[in-house]
């Protein structure tokens, strides 16, 4: 099996200026009868368990909300969270490598997870990557913020 490696690991400032450009919001989540707001960014991937959704956060914590992942996909931004197996959801900006093999394709995220990509899915979900990698080059090609000079 061969492992493809996307590219570097994205620092935790490159995830939040990449981000700031996507125009991710803050997720609100139901939590012990209130409700708590969560950045979208730091959402490693979410794990559907029933009628619940577990979220795994870049800092290892995790947070259990009684909504589906169906529910919860569609509150996703659809360019930085893609859906490889009917169980997961997970963010591109944590994607570290595919490792394709003649029967399965898997993919690991930078916390150490390892993901199934469900057959069905698997050229949807490569396109997605691929689309993804693209804008982050974009994003990378084009200048930051504008330096001032003094007149």
């Amino acid at each position: 099996m061969k492992t493809i490696l996307l590219s570097r690991p994205l620092t935790n400032v490159h995830v939040e200026e990449i981000a700031r450009q996507f125009a991710m919001p803050d997720l609100t989540l139901p939590f012990w009868g209130s409700r708590k707001k969560m950045p979208m960014h730091r959402i490693v991937r979410l794990e559907g368990e029933g009628n619940y959704t577990l979220f795994h956060f870049a800092d290892g914590s995790q947070l259990m909300v009684s909504l589906t992942l169906k529910k919860m996909e569609s509150r996703l931004s659809p360019k930085v969270f893609a859906r490889p197996h009917k169980k997961n959801i997970i963010n591109l900006l944590y994607l570290e490598a595919l490792h394709p093999d003649h029967q399965q394709l898997s993919v690991s995220l930078v916390n150490g997870d390892r993901i199934e990509v469900s057959r069905r899915k698997a050229s949807r979900f490569i396109k997605q990557v691929r689309g993804f990698q693209q804008e982050l080059l974009v994003l990378d090609a084009k200048p930051t913020t504008p330096m001032l000079v003094a007149a």
